[in-house]
């Protein structure tokens, strides 16, 4: 494979102002899509699902730890496994700093069918700090098209589980499935925007369609903007 073409200065910034305006538009365009996600109809989540965490037995209520909106990372673990999915690892290392998205009302977890003593040691290792909650045994990651389809489709059946991300909104104690992206639909995820991207109430901004609704929701008319991480009051 060759090397980028050699060209002066000039030249570059030609080729550099006729890309920009490409990705000026595919960033127009992705706002849109954004948009039309945070459309989505949602449905309501009746099903009773429990988990078991650092503080023992939980529900999905219980996940968003009183705030509007829950993002789930679908941890591929499976139950005689002793160590994660290492896709879904690598995925777990972008994930930033929690704070950012609480001060958006938005809680990030991860769930896997594993055990929760068995999740314990692995979390442990990596040196992470987000919430992680075993599913075991419900049909929670089936429910939410964590598990392959029944046609196999799961990676050349090395993977039992699949890889993914699901957002709930909290409207009350009546909580709502509006989202789920898997394979491709996990790439440039991690940070606290994309994350905030995917959810019902977005980023939850002024300029953001259809108006008003994060600000009918309680999130105020004007976001404050980011601080460091140690001086938001969540």
């Amino acid at each position: 494979m060759s090397l980028p073409e050699i060209v002066s200065r000039a030249e570059w910034r030609a080729a550099r102002a006729a890309l920009l305006d490409k990705e000026k538009a595919v960033t127009r365009a992705l706002d849109a899509l954004r948009a039309e996600r945070r459309r989505l109809p949602m449905v309501p989540v009746d099903r009773e699902y429990v988990f078991e965490g650092g503080d023992g037995k939980a529900t999905l209520l219980d996940l968003f730890q009183g705030r509007q909106q829950l993002v789930v990372h679908h941890f591929v673990f499976e139950p005689e496994w002793e160590t994660g999915c290492r896709c879904c690892s690598a995925f777990l290392d972008q994930i930033g700093h929690l704070a950012h998205l609480h001060a958006r009302r938005t809680t990030f977890a991860a769930v896997s069918r594993a055990p929760f003593t068995r999740i314990l040691p692995f979390k442990a290792r990596m040196g992470w700090t987000v919430p992680w909650y075993s599913s075991d045994p419900g049909d929670f990651g089936a429910d939410f098209a964590a598990l392959p389809e029944a046609d196999g489709a799961a990676g050349g059946g090395e993977m039992a589980g699949r890889p993914g991300v699901s957002c709930f909104l909290r409207d009350g104690d009546r909580v709502f499935h509006t989202y789920s992206a898997h394979g491709r639909g996990l790439e440039g995820l991690g940070s606290t925007i994309s994350l905030l991207d995917l959810t019902a109430l977005g980023r939850q901004e002024p300029w953001e369609e259809p108006r008003g609704r994060a600000h009918a929701l309680g999130a105020p008319t004007t976001p404050e903007h980011p601080r460091y991480h140690d001086e938001y009051d969540d």
